[in-house]
């Protein structure tokens, strides 16, 4: 079963769920993939998170339902998973511009959100470089978390590190590292979800060094166990095409622990990494 076939099936139990209780996990084995890494490669590729998609989506139905039969509101709002009519109303009217009740009117305007698939376009006119590294031990890293709203990690992840540097954080991260080199991980060090758990609205971005010492007393302690990565330079980059573009022709799946970003000293070319966790298929 190739990539596009496994995330067509996820959106297949997505449609099939719409008006059930909707497992975040099943999407993801559906697809064959961690949940850490579906919900970021589905709004990579699609610019839209997918539980806003799923609201959009529920939304779109109770529209068509209100408007075609004489069925409560109250009932439309429990299938599509709302616990009270106001709650509901508020949505549909962020949605549609109206309320549920004024959808009856057949002249009125609505939204539909028309079901997403994936299909093959033709990318790759840039190649992409990449390398594989196996590390053969657990990584230890120390250093604090901030939760990060996904919608803004980009602005957010960037002024977290300024601030870091501001404060002299960054600087303490610095004299802790490179002590004892083990890897090519011996730099700054973004955690992209500290639980390899990531939700669509945030999730947690942990700044840190590995480091075998004893840690300070106000930081915290990950462990990532032996794992094969996937590295490619100039983080930004990297991001946008991971999912679409390498991914779904590389022959590895993702694996279910974080990303790490990673940033190297002065004068080190390239100045920054993204490893990602991979299993051969």
């Amino acid at each position: 079963m190739d990539w596009l076939e496994r995330m067509n099936k996820a959106l297949d139990y997505i449609e099939d769920s719409l008006d059930d209780k909707i497992d975040y996990t099943k999407i993801a084995q559906a697809a064959y993939c961690s949940e850490y890494h579906f919900s970021r490669m589905f709004s990579s590729i699609t610019g839209i998170s997918l539980s806003e998609y799923i609201r959009r989506r529920r939304l779109t139905l109770a529209a068509f339902e209100i408007q075609k039969s004489d069925v409560r509101v109250i009932d439309v709002a429990i299938k599509y998973g709302y616990q009270s009519a106001d709650s509901f109303s508020r949505a549909f009217q962020k949605t549609h511009g109206i309320k549920p009740s004024d959808a009856r009117n057949k002249s009125v305007q609505l939204k539909a959100f028309p079901r997403i698939s994936f299909q093959i376009s033709i990318k790759g006119d840039k190649e992409m470089e990449y390398r594989i590294e196996n590390i053969d031990f657990e990584l230890r890293i120390v250093g604090k978390s901030k939760v990060v709203k996904t919608s803004r990690a980009f602005k957010t992840i960037p002024t977290l590190w300024n601030g870091a540097k501001k404060d002299g954080f960054m600087q303490q991260l610095i004299n802790m590292s490179w002590e004892n080199p083990k890897c090519k991980l011996e730099s700054l060090l973004g955690v992209c979800g500290k639980e390899a758990a990531i939700t669509d609205e945030e999730f947690t971005y942990f700044m840190g060094v590995r480091y075998d010492g004893e840690a300070h007393s106000h930081m915290e302690t990950i462990i990532i166990p032996p794992s094969t990565w996937v590295v490619f330079p100039n983080v930004p980059d990297a991001w946008k095409r991971l999912y679409s573009e390498w991914v779904p022709t590389s022959g590895y799946e993702l694996a279910n622990l974080p990303c790490i970003e990673c940033y190297y000293g002065p004068k080190h070319k390239p100045r920054h990494e993204l490893w990602v966790p991979v299993i051969p298929k």
